[in-house]
Protein backbone atom coordinates (compact mmCIF):
# COMPACT_ATOMS: atom_id res chain seq x y z
CA UNK A 1 0.00 0.00 0.00
CA UNK A 2 1.18 3.41 -0.87
CA UNK A 3 2.64 5.33 2.05
CA UNK A 4 -0.08 8.23 3.15
CA UNK A 5 0.82 11.60 3.71
CA UNK A 6 -0.55 14.88 6.05
CA UNK A 7 -2.35 15.95 2.88
CA UNK A 8 -4.53 12.74 2.36
CA UNK A 9 -5.08 12.54 6.00
CA UNK A 10 -6.26 16.18 6.16
CA UNK A 11 -8.43 15.68 2.45
CA UNK A 12 -10.46 12.44 4.15
CA UNK A 13 -10.64 14.73 7.14
CA UNK A 14 -12.09 17.65 5.18
CA UNK A 15 -14.37 15.32 2.77
CA UNK A 16 -16.14 14.18 6.35
CA UNK A 17 -15.79 17.51 8.05
CA UNK A 18 -15.84 20.57 4.77
CA UNK A 19 -14.11 23.50 6.20
CA UNK A 20 -17.04 25.72 4.56
CA UNK A 21 -19.77 24.46 7.68
CA UNK A 22 -17.15 26.07 10.09
CA UNK A 23 -18.44 29.14 11.96
CA UNK A 24 -17.10 32.34 11.11
CA UNK A 25 -14.57 33.19 14.00
CA UNK A 26 -13.04 29.79 13.84
CA UNK A 27 -9.76 28.17 12.80
CA UNK A 28 -9.53 24.84 11.68
CA UNK A 29 -7.80 22.51 9.04
CA UNK A 30 -3.59 21.76 9.58
CA UNK A 31 -1.81 24.10 12.21
CA UNK A 32 1.44 22.24 12.13
CA UNK A 33 3.21 20.12 9.77
CA UNK A 34 3.78 19.77 6.45
CA UNK A 35 1.50 18.20 3.65
CA UNK A 36 4.18 15.98 1.83
CA UNK A 37 5.17 14.72 4.80
CA UNK A 38 4.70 11.03 5.39
CA UNK A 39 2.07 9.48 8.12
CA UNK A 40 2.49 5.93 9.75
CA UNK A 41 0.26 6.57 12.87
CA UNK A 42 -2.20 9.24 13.73
CA UNK A 43 -3.38 10.03 17.18
CA UNK A 44 -6.96 11.78 18.18
CA UNK A 45 -7.57 13.80 20.83
CA UNK A 46 -10.24 16.65 22.00
CA UNK A 47 -7.72 19.13 23.03
CA UNK A 48 -3.84 19.86 22.27
CA UNK A 49 -2.59 20.01 25.50
CA UNK A 50 0.97 19.14 26.46
CA UNK A 51 0.57 16.44 28.19
CA UNK A 52 -1.62 15.31 24.82
CA UNK A 53 1.16 15.78 22.95
CA UNK A 54 3.92 13.99 25.18
CA UNK A 55 0.98 10.95 24.97
CA UNK A 56 0.99 11.22 21.56
CA UNK A 57 4.67 11.69 20.96
CA UNK A 58 5.33 8.36 22.99
CA UNK A 59 2.51 6.22 21.20
CA UNK A 60 4.62 7.03 17.74
CA UNK A 61 2.29 9.66 15.93
CA UNK A 62 3.07 11.79 13.26
CA UNK A 63 -0.10 13.14 13.18
CA UNK A 64 -2.41 14.43 15.93
CA UNK A 65 -6.23 15.37 15.03
CA UNK A 66 -8.12 17.27 18.02
CA UNK A 67 -11.48 19.25 18.01
CA UNK A 68 -10.45 22.20 19.77
CA UNK A 69 -8.15 24.56 17.52
CA UNK A 70 -4.72 25.38 19.70
CA UNK A 71 -4.50 28.88 18.05
CA UNK A 72 -8.41 30.01 18.06
CA UNK A 73 -7.21 33.63 19.12
CA UNK A 74 -4.96 35.85 17.59
CA UNK A 75 -1.66 35.00 18.58
CA UNK A 76 1.32 37.23 18.15
CA UNK A 77 4.60 34.30 18.53
CA UNK A 78 4.52 30.85 19.47
CA UNK A 79 7.89 31.09 20.60
CA UNK A 80 9.13 28.07 23.15
CA UNK A 81 8.92 29.90 26.13
CA UNK A 82 5.23 30.19 25.46
CA UNK A 83 2.60 27.47 26.61
CA UNK A 84 0.60 27.54 23.19
CA UNK A 85 4.47 28.47 21.73
CA UNK A 86 5.94 24.84 23.50
CA UNK A 87 3.54 23.13 22.98
CA UNK A 88 3.68 24.21 18.54
CA UNK A 89 7.88 23.46 19.16
CA UNK A 90 7.15 20.52 20.94
CA UNK A 91 5.01 18.92 17.61
CA UNK A 92 7.28 20.24 15.50
CA UNK A 93 10.72 18.41 17.08
CA UNK A 94 8.82 15.32 17.43
CA UNK A 95 7.84 15.16 13.81
CA UNK A 96 4.27 15.34 14.54
CA UNK A 97 1.89 18.23 12.37
CA UNK A 98 -1.65 19.24 14.16
CA UNK A 99 -4.84 19.25 12.56
CA UNK A 100 -8.44 20.30 13.88
CA UNK A 101 -11.86 20.03 12.64
CA UNK A 102 -14.34 22.01 15.43
CA UNK A 103 -17.14 23.47 14.26
CA UNK A 104 -17.42 22.50 11.06
CA UNK A 105 -16.80 18.96 12.38
CA UNK A 106 -20.30 19.59 14.94
CA UNK A 107 -22.37 21.04 12.08
CA UNK A 108 -21.63 17.79 9.60
CA UNK A 109 -23.35 15.01 9.01
CA UNK A 110 -22.27 12.67 10.68
CA UNK A 111 -20.45 14.72 12.96
CA UNK A 112 -19.89 15.16 16.75
CA UNK A 113 -23.53 16.04 17.84
CA UNK A 114 -24.79 12.51 16.02
CA UNK A 115 -22.33 11.18 18.16
CA UNK A 116 -23.24 12.75 21.06
CA UNK A 117 -26.88 11.89 19.82
CA UNK A 118 -26.48 8.41 19.90
CA UNK A 119 -24.44 7.75 22.90
CA UNK A 120 -27.86 9.73 24.78
CA UNK A 121 -29.88 7.37 23.06
CA UNK A 122 -31.64 9.67 20.14
CA UNK A 123 -31.73 8.56 16.55
CA UNK A 124 -30.30 12.05 15.06
CA UNK A 125 -32.84 14.49 13.30
CA UNK A 126 -32.69 17.98 12.64
CA UNK A 127 -30.17 20.23 13.56
CA UNK A 128 -31.22 23.19 16.11
CA UNK A 129 -29.65 25.39 13.62
CA UNK A 130 -29.20 24.66 10.10
CA UNK A 131 -26.56 26.08 8.07
CA UNK A 132 -27.09 27.27 5.20
CA UNK A 133 -30.66 27.29 3.43
CA UNK A 134 -32.73 24.54 3.28
CA UNK A 135 -35.45 23.57 1.36
CA UNK A 136 -38.28 22.84 4.12
CA UNK A 137 -40.44 22.24 1.25
CA UNK A 138 -38.19 19.46 0.41
CA UNK A 139 -39.49 16.00 1.98
CA UNK A 140 -36.45 15.09 4.50
CA UNK A 141 -34.48 17.91 3.32
CA UNK A 142 -34.70 19.50 7.48
CA UNK A 143 -33.72 16.26 8.67
CA UNK A 144 -30.95 15.98 6.57
CA UNK A 145 -29.34 19.19 6.90
CA UNK A 146 -25.92 20.33 8.38
CA UNK A 147 -26.06 22.10 11.81
CA UNK A 148 -25.49 22.64 15.20
CA UNK A 149 -27.02 20.70 17.50
CA UNK A 150 -29.87 17.39 16.62
CA UNK A 151 -33.27 16.72 17.71
CA UNK A 152 -34.31 13.33 17.89
CA UNK A 153 -37.13 10.96 20.05
CA UNK A 154 -36.17 8.67 22.56
CA UNK A 155 -37.83 4.94 21.91
CA UNK A 156 -39.80 5.33 24.98
CA UNK A 157 -40.60 7.87 27.34
CA UNK A 158 -38.83 7.82 30.60
CA UNK A 159 -38.42 10.81 33.26
CA UNK A 160 -36.19 13.41 33.93
CA UNK A 161 -34.48 11.70 36.46
CA UNK A 162 -34.35 8.21 34.17
CA UNK A 163 -32.59 10.48 31.51
CA UNK A 164 -30.48 12.49 33.33
CA UNK A 165 -28.95 9.26 34.57
CA UNK A 166 -28.89 7.75 31.00
CA UNK A 167 -26.66 10.52 30.11
CA UNK A 168 -24.42 9.91 33.18
CA UNK A 169 -23.63 6.72 31.82
CA UNK A 170 -22.88 7.16 28.67
CA UNK A 171 -20.41 9.62 28.94
CA UNK A 172 -16.88 9.64 30.07
CA UNK A 173 -16.96 10.35 33.49
CA UNK A 174 -15.54 13.59 34.95
CA UNK A 175 -15.59 15.09 38.49
CA UNK A 176 -18.02 17.86 36.76
CA UNK A 177 -20.75 15.03 36.82
CA UNK A 178 -24.14 15.38 35.08
CA UNK A 179 -26.86 17.90 36.49
CA UNK A 180 -29.97 18.65 35.64
CA UNK A 181 -32.91 21.42 35.90
CA UNK A 182 -36.56 20.96 35.93
CA UNK A 183 -38.90 18.43 37.41
CA UNK A 184 -37.15 15.04 38.52
CA UNK A 185 -40.40 13.23 37.52
CA UNK A 186 -41.10 14.97 34.30
CA UNK A 187 -41.60 12.39 31.37
CA UNK A 188 -39.45 12.83 28.86
CA UNK A 189 -39.13 11.89 25.37
CA UNK A 190 -38.14 15.02 22.45
CA UNK A 191 -34.43 15.85 23.23
CA UNK A 192 -32.11 18.56 21.92
CA UNK A 193 -28.39 17.81 22.13
CA UNK A 194 -25.41 20.38 21.73
CA UNK A 195 -21.87 19.42 22.02
CA UNK A 196 -19.91 21.48 23.92
CA UNK A 197 -21.07 25.23 25.06
CA UNK A 198 -24.74 25.15 24.09
CA UNK A 199 -26.35 27.94 26.19
CA UNK A 200 -26.63 30.48 23.04
CA UNK A 201 -29.44 27.33 22.00
CA UNK A 202 -31.77 27.25 24.90
CA UNK A 203 -34.21 29.43 23.14
CA UNK A 204 -33.94 27.53 20.20
CA UNK A 205 -34.50 24.34 21.74
CA UNK A 206 -37.25 26.33 24.00
CA UNK A 207 -39.17 27.30 20.24
CA UNK A 208 -38.60 23.79 19.27
CA UNK A 209 -41.32 22.68 21.90
CA UNK A 210 -38.78 19.51 22.59
CA UNK A 211 -39.22 18.71 26.29
CA UNK A 212 -35.46 18.47 27.60
CA UNK A 213 -32.13 19.81 26.21
CA UNK A 214 -28.48 18.11 26.59
CA UNK A 215 -25.63 20.63 26.30
CA UNK A 216 -22.77 21.74 28.36
CA UNK A 217 -21.14 24.94 30.04
CA UNK A 218 -24.28 26.77 31.19
CA UNK A 219 -24.36 29.31 33.54
CA UNK A 220 -28.16 29.83 36.25
CA UNK A 221 -29.88 33.02 34.68
CA UNK A 222 -29.64 31.69 31.02
CA UNK A 223 -31.22 28.17 32.13
CA UNK A 224 -33.32 29.57 34.78
CA UNK A 225 -35.21 32.12 32.65
CA UNK A 226 -36.74 29.88 29.90
CA UNK A 227 -37.34 27.31 32.25
CA UNK A 228 -40.23 29.52 34.40
CA UNK A 229 -41.40 30.82 31.20
CA UNK A 230 -42.32 27.19 30.47
CA UNK A 231 -39.12 25.80 28.35
CA UNK A 232 -37.54 22.26 28.31
CA UNK A 233 -35.84 20.85 30.89
CA UNK A 234 -31.56 21.21 30.64
CA UNK A 235 -29.04 18.66 31.19
CA UNK A 236 -25.63 19.95 31.99
CA UNK A 237 -22.37 17.64 31.37
CA UNK A 238 -19.03 18.43 31.31
CA UNK A 239 -17.89 20.32 27.84
CA UNK A 240 -14.81 17.27 27.54
CA UNK A 241 -17.43 14.71 28.05
CA UNK A 242 -19.69 15.86 25.53
CA UNK A 243 -17.42 15.75 22.48
CA UNK A 244 -14.49 13.16 23.88
CA UNK A 245 -16.46 10.52 22.41
CA UNK A 246 -16.05 12.37 18.60
CA UNK A 247 -12.56 11.06 18.91
CA UNK A 248 -13.61 7.53 17.82
CA UNK A 249 -15.73 8.66 15.05
CA UNK A 250 -12.58 10.68 13.53
CA UNK A 251 -10.60 7.38 14.10
CA UNK A 252 -13.05 5.75 11.91
CA UNK A 253 -12.63 8.15 9.28
CA UNK A 254 -8.77 7.84 8.94
CA UNK A 255 -8.73 3.59 9.41
CA UNK A 256 -10.03 3.17 5.88
CA UNK A 257 -6.83 4.50 4.74
CA UNK A 258 -4.45 2.14 5.99
CA UNK A 259 -2.71 3.88 8.68
CA UNK A 260 -2.19 3.06 12.43
CA UNK A 261 -4.11 5.03 14.78
CA UNK A 262 -4.73 5.43 18.25
CA UNK A 263 -6.95 7.43 20.84
CA UNK A 264 -5.35 9.27 23.72
CA UNK A 265 -7.35 9.16 27.13
CA UNK A 266 -5.97 12.23 28.59
CA UNK A 267 -8.94 14.09 30.30
CA UNK A 268 -8.71 17.62 29.28
CA UNK A 269 -11.79 18.45 31.16
CA UNK A 270 -10.16 20.88 33.77
CA UNK A 271 -12.05 20.39 37.12
CA UNK A 272 -10.02 18.30 39.45
CA UNK A 273 -11.83 18.00 42.26
CA UNK A 274 -15.68 18.14 43.79
CA UNK A 275 -17.18 18.37 47.13
CA UNK A 276 -20.55 18.12 48.86
CA UNK A 277 -21.33 19.37 52.40
CA UNK A 278 -20.63 16.32 54.75
CA UNK A 279 -24.09 14.87 55.79
CA UNK A 280 -22.36 13.13 58.91
CA UNK A 281 -21.34 16.74 60.39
Amino acid sequence: MTTKTVGDIVAALEAAYPPELAESWDQVGLICGDPDEPVHKVAFALDCTMSVVERALEEGADMLVVHHPLLLRGVHSVAANTPKGKVVHTLIRGGCALFAAHTNADSARPGVNDKLAELVGIRPGRPIRPVGDVDVDTPGALERATGLGRVGTLPEPMTLREFTQRVADALPETVWGVRAAGDPEQMVRTVAVSSGSGDSFLDDARALGVDVYVTSDLRPPPVDEPLRAGGPAVIDTAHWASEFPWTQQAEGIVNPLGVETCIIPVRTDPWTVSAHPNQAK
